[in-house]
């Protein structure tokens, strides 16, 4: 009864409320201006053909090198430069895109993985009667629905739970987000709705209960970032944009006006980082979208400009999907130091954060362990006590770096901008800096009128609304059950391939190897627990992967999904590359070194170790350490202090039992702290310690150990698949 009054109040509370936004938003005109958008008449108003095949590296890298002079020449391969060489090319301009590392490489995949419009934003605009961040808000819903339409594949709406645990709350939450409803206007994905205490423990029965009064429920975007950016830079190449990744630009070229006498940018001196070949791209016009890195292109055009960029960064963790339902995200609204913490599902894991704190520019960020936990913390805060929040469940882990940006354009140059902006340069240089993730699209529109305005560029206005990218076409929910009936692929396998390559599924069917098995009858998985499969691999390298980086942080998302998996995965990956890239034996040992560096600083697996080390405290009492030194030592039979390979192959022989020697080679280095290939007493100890205090779960070594130990003389074979367990 309380709830239901509550209820009433609310509406009541609420209705003045959203009567006065209700003119703000100019919600008819709205409706009317972007009500629907045609994907047919977008594609139809490109003035340039789209390929029926994606132009390998190899001659993207020959056209920058033979092209005359491009109209634009984008550097930066993330969201927003994809998106101007989409936006312009689709316009008819001749097009060049730079990118010295991959597509999608640095913040761009890196993200909350949310389409969204900002609910905390609405709240400030509101709040400080800020039109500007009003404004802001209703650009990026706009965009979401255009991203949710141009690539269904890869997005989709996802419902996110506020819990409320105070009454008054409750009220101005709801008003909250139905003004969020509001704005979006008939571009509202579905609207919001409150539940009762019990309603909400049904959707999401990991919350907390106590003192819990109901929740509303609200629904914002949810995509595969690296992939959405990777699709973008295709469809920019397939409609012609000579896009390159692994392309530095060393300088930019100026030459003089003849009429005005000043220096103009005409050009970028670059230079394949593949192959050490240097030369030089000349154009019209040249953009820098470079994200963290905006102010290192600013001073190749003037020494003296000052910084504009303030990074921050935003760290992020993956915990296994049993810590949250599978369709439904939840929104702490007021972290302990008033920060915005989202837990939601993600490729079926549980991914939860962001933090902000500011930081240097680098092209590595490293997440730290004080902001995993308090990452962590904020999410004990909001789930039942019946559920351990382990610091061993962490998965993986990372840092992206936000660029948020001053506009010094403004006379207020030390004040941070909300939205993006757009700056030309006394030398014709046009940089685009700031916004977000979601308005990608209207951020590239903008520079690009603003670079066909300052360049007397002929062409026409932005095509890209309703444009869809590749893979969308002829996608649809069910394309996945054609790939299971006409390939034999494993249902789970046919729906990650339909939801990463669209329609281009197809394509990456066509090429699996058969499994040999009754059932699937083609697709071998990479890793057993995860759908990506070893046909990804070869159509990774036509989708410009080079490194074994790309592959498992770009084209997979196995880094940022499970590091340990990622590992496993490298050698098979490897493997395959170096057939399809004609790697020496030499390249593919550095390439598995450079990414296992990459799984272990930047995306967490180095706290594994450092969780060991830091309870060298072995906190156990008397009867656990005898307990756990017998089990040592029934592998340790010569009491050297120490095992090693041969001790656990004569332990598991002596049992009939048979593990290959790379997989116990692995298993004995994941506890082997000290690196010198055996496992000593100690370091046995303070994995049995990390393991009761929850800093480390689903060790192989543990498990094997005490399986063997309890199944010595009954002869049960041992498990050594990885539980699931995190860093």
């Amino acid at each position: 009864m309380a709830f239901q009054k509550a209820v009433k109040g609310t509406a009541l509370i609420g209705g003045g409320a959203i009567a006065a936004v209700f003119g703000l938003s100019q919600f008819s005109q709205y409706r009317n201006k972007h009500g629907t958008f045609v994907n047919v008449q977008a594609a139809e108003a490109v003035p340039v053909p789209m390929k029926s095949h994606l132009p390998t590296r190899e001659q993207q890298i020959l056209a920058l090198q033979t092209t005359s002079e491009f109209d634009v020449l984008v550097i930066g391969g993330g969201a927003t430069g994809c998106g101007c060489a989409l936006d312009a090319v689709t316009r008819g301009l001749k097009t060049a895109l730079l990118e010295r590392d991959d597509f999608s490489s640095g913040t761009s995949s890196r993200s909350t993985k949310l389409i969204h419009g900002g609910v905390r934003y609405l709240q400030k605009a509101i709040m400080k009667l800020d039109f500007e961040q009003y404004k802001m808000v209703k650009e990026a819903l706009e965009e979401r629905a255009n991203l949710l339409e141009i690539a269904p594949h890869l997005s989709s709406p996802l419902p996110i739970m506020l819990p409320v645990y105070k009454w008054w709350q409750l009220p101005y939450y709801w008003i909250g987000i139905k003004l969020y409803d509001l704005v979006a206007g008939s571009q509202c994905l579905k609207s919001s709705y409150v539940l009762s205490k019990s309603r909400a423990l049904e959707h999401f029965p990991m919350l907390r209960k106590d003192e819990l009064v109901g929740a509303i429920v609200y629904y914002d975007g949810q995509h595969n970032d690296a992939r959405m950016n990777l699709a973008i830079a295709l469809t920019a190449a397939r409609y012609g944009a000579a896009t390159t990744n692994y392309t530095e630009v060393l300088r930019l070229l100026k030459t003089t006006d003849p009429a005005s006498g000043k220096e103009r940018v005409c050009g970028v001196r670059c230079r394949d980082v593949l192959t050490g070949q240097e030369f030089d791209v000349k154009a019209k016009c040249v953009i820098n979208a470079t994200g963290p890195f905006t102010d290192s292109v600013r001073k190749m055009d003037d020494q003296e400009v000052p910084n504009i960029c303030q990074p921050s960064a935003g760290v992020h963790i993956v915990m296994p999907g049993y810590y949250s339902p599978d369709h439904m995200g939840l929104l702490d609204p007021a972290t302990s130091d008033g920060r915005v913490i989202f837990f939601l599902p993600w490729e079926k894991m549980t991914i939860a954060g962001t933090t902000d704190s500011p930081t240097d520019v680098t092209s590595h960020p490293i997440p730290t362990e004080e902001d995993i936990n308090f990452i962590l913390n904020e999410v004990r805060n909001y789930l039942s006590a019946d559920v351990e929040v382990r610091r061993g469940d962490v998965l993986a882990a990372w840092s992206g770096i936000r660029p948020l940006v001053t506009d010094p354009n403004s006379k207020d140059t030390q004040s941070i901008c909300r939205n993006h902006v757009v700056a030309i340069s006394n030398s014709g240089l046009v940089t685009i800096a700031g916004g977000k993730w979601t308005t990608y699209r209207a951020m590239a529109k903008d520079a690009i009128d603003a670079a066909v305005e300052a360049h007397n560029l002929k062409a026409g206005s932005s095509k890209t609304l309703g444009l869809q990218l590749q893979g969308a076409e002829d996608w649809s929910p069910t394309l996945y059950i054609r790939l299971v009936q006409d390939y034999g692929l494993e249902s789970e396998v046919a729906q990650h391939l339909a939801s990463t390559y669209g329609d281009k599924a197809f394509e990456v069917a066509k090429i699996a190897q058969v499994t040999g098995k009754r059932w699937p009858i083609v697709g071998k998985r990479l890793v057993s627990e995860f759908p990506y499969i070893e046909a990804e691999v070869v159509y990774g390298v036509k989708e410009y992967a080079r490194t074994a980086v790309d592959m498992i942080s770009r084209r997979t998302r196995l880094a940022f999904l499970n590091v340990q998996a990622a590992e496993e995965a490298l050698p098979r990956i490897v493997d395959i590359m170096g057939k399809e890239l004609n790697w020496s034996e030499q390249k593919k040992k550095e390439e598995l070194e450079a990414a296992k560096k990459f799984l272990y600083y930047e995306m967490g697996y180095k706290v594994k170790s450092d969780q060991l080390r830091d309870s060298s405290e072995i906190s156990l009492v008397p009867s656990d350490i005898e307990r756990y030194k017998k089990r040592f030592h029934m592998f340790d039979k010569d009491k050297k202090g120490f095992i090693t390979i041969l001790d656990v192959q004569r332990v598991l022989e002596s049992i009939s039992v048979q593990i290959a020697e790379n997989t116990l080679h692995d298993i004995l280095n994941e506890v082997d702290l000290n690196k010198n290939g055996q496992v000593e007493l100690n370091e046995f100890l303070q994995l049995m310690s990390a393991i009761q205090k929850g800093y480390v779960s689903g060790s192989r070594l543990a498990v094997l150990m005490k399986t063997a130990e309890e199944n010595l003389h009954r002869r049960v074979g041992i498990p050594v698949d990885r539980s699931g367990g995190g860093l």
